[in-house]
């Protein structure tokens, strides 16, 4: 499997939003990978889209990170308790990116690791709550790879985090509105959730 390279970053938001449903993301921990496939997305694109943190161009020290170079993590806090993880896309200096909202472990060894962060015990003993919403969120996701701030600006073409090619090129993807930007306007009907 061939990782992703930045020019697969460095492309139109919704393109890569589409396209990264079915890749591998891959976060190594002490040596380890922990291997996800991408199941959901969602585009965020600050030009034009009042639910991106940079709409408007808009510069702060949170935002700073969507002004950089595509293949760029962008992870976030919101409500003082989840991360997001984000990857940034187009050209730099041009604020957009891809929110990772849900994923699932490739094997069953991922299983237990994802597990281990996000609840403290094997995959196999999950509840059935826990196993139903294992990673089905962007801050779910995040927990169960030990994602936080202090991951924020890595590049994706590092070891610590990174998106592999899995050859896998979905037939049927759904779209439908993005979740939990009831503020933002017009852009909350954009259709730019995208999942497997």
């Amino acid at each position: 499997m061939e990782r992703l390279q930045p020019e697969f970053y460095a492309r139109d938001t919704l393109t890569v939003t589409r396209e990264l449903l079915g890749k591998h993301l891959v976060r190594v921990t002490d040596g380890v990978a922990t291997t996800l496939r991408i199941t959901e997305t969602e585009a965020y694109i600050g030009r034009m889209d009042k639910a991106c943190h940079a709409y408007g161009y808009k510069r702060t020290k949170r935002t700073e990170t969507l002004f950089a170079p595509p293949g760029t993590a962008y992870i976030y806090l919101i409500y003082g308790m989840y991360h997001c993880l984000n990857f940034v896309t187009e050209a730099e200096g041009e604020p957009a990116a891809v929110l990772l909202r849900a994923g699932e472990p490739v094997s069953p060894a991922d299983a237990d690791r994802a597990a281990l962060a996000r609840f403290g015990c094997l995959s196999q003993d999950m509840t059935a709550y826990q196993r139903k919403n294992f990673l089905n969120g962007p801050g779910k996701l995040c927990k169960a790879l030990s994602l936080t701030t202090a991951q924020n600006g890595l590049s994706l073409q590092g070891e610590e985090l990174y998106v592999l090619d899995a050859g896998e090129h979905p037939k049927e993807i759904h779209a439908s509105k993005r979740i939990g930007i009831d503020y933002a306007e017009e852009a909350v009907d954009f259709p730019w959730r995208f999942y497997l």
